[in-house]
């Protein structure tokens, strides 16, 4: 390669725009996933399903949301409804929320159509 094509790549790689970082971490112990409706971290207790709600990192404000959750641990299937609490969704129930279960929660937000997210607890 000639000394200058590699001038001008060297060059050209501090005028790149940065890309930005997404932040798909859990920032409230739970599982995150991202959706089309951003990013739903589920936090899955025994009695309660909590699903926080970001975008880009920001945690979303929500107007409305609605939906449901349906876990699955191994034969037992159990639903609940999900409700708007402040900036969360919350569904209240008895839940079985080892390690492998799988949650399949179906949340509209903000008048926006339904997204349907799918998290294995850890």
């Amino acid at each position: 390669m000639n000394r200058f094509l590699v001038s001008l790549l060297a060059a050209s790689a501090f005028c790149l725009p940065a890309m930005a970082v997404e932040d798909h971490k859990p920032k409230y112990g739970g599982v995150v996933v991202e959706t089309k409706a951003g990013d739903l971290e589920l936090v899955a207790k025994p009695d309660l399903m909590v699903i926080h709600v970001s975008d880009h990192g920001k945690a979303m404000k929500l107007t409305s949301g609605t939906g449901k959750v349906t876990v699955f641990n191994g034969n037992d299937k159990t639903e609940a409804p999900l409700t708007l609490v402040g900036d969360k969704l919350e569904a209240k129930g008895s839940f079985k929320v080892a390690p492998g279960a799988k949650v399949l929660a179906e949340v509209a937000l903000n008048g926006k159509p339904a997204v349907a997210a799918r998290f294995t607890l850890k």
